[in-house]
């Protein structure tokens, strides 16, 4: 009865300790947004000095498998990443720094090489904003490809509480 005993507690300990690790997965490979080909990361609020330009970074996620345009693609007719504010939001996008793009070749042309952003990156943002509390709705426009076809273009909200002091 005793080892009975010892090996139901043993297996739900195991079991736990299954949980536990399973838990502890890198998070980098996970969506936070169930099918979501890009998904805004953090900053979730900043605090700036009113009237000033600032940088903050705004960091994003693409879903595993999946690649976008970088913000200067290699052919013209491809769509670019951009980032923008809408207008009377409290808060001015001053210009960003876009990262540089990884260069990819797709097995249906070998010869043609693409600039894009895969995984985890990072806009550089120049805000200014003016004094009070402003919650901004930016939007980040993409167009998301995988291995052998594109996705239409989307546009995603990027939610910004910026303070202005």
């Amino acid at each position: 009865m005793v080892g009975l005993k010892r090996r139901a507690v043993l297996a739900a300990l195991m079991a736990f300790g299954a949980v536990l690790a399973h838990g502890q997965v890198d998070s980098s490979a996970r969506s936070i947004l169930k099918g979501a080909a890009v998904e805004y990361l953090y900053p979730e609020q900043v605090t700036v000095v009113a009237g000033k330009p600032v940088m903050v970074g705004l960091h994003f996620r693409i879903g595993t498998g999946l690649h976008i345009n970088s913000h200067s693609p290699s052919e013209e007719y491809l769509i670019p990443t951009t980032l923008s504010i809408p207008e009377g939001s409290g808060v001015h996008l001053d210009g960003a720094t876009y990262p540089e793009g990884s260069e990819i070749t797709l097995p249906m042309d070998p010869k043609t090489k693409l600039s894009v952003y895969t995984g985890e990156f990072t806009i550089q943002a120049r805000l200014v904003a003016t004094p009070g509390n402003h919650l901004v709705e930016a939007a980040l426009r993409f167009q998301a490809c995988n291995r052998s076809a594109c996705m239409p273009p989307k546009t995603i909200p990027v939610a910004i509480d910026v303070i202005g002091k």
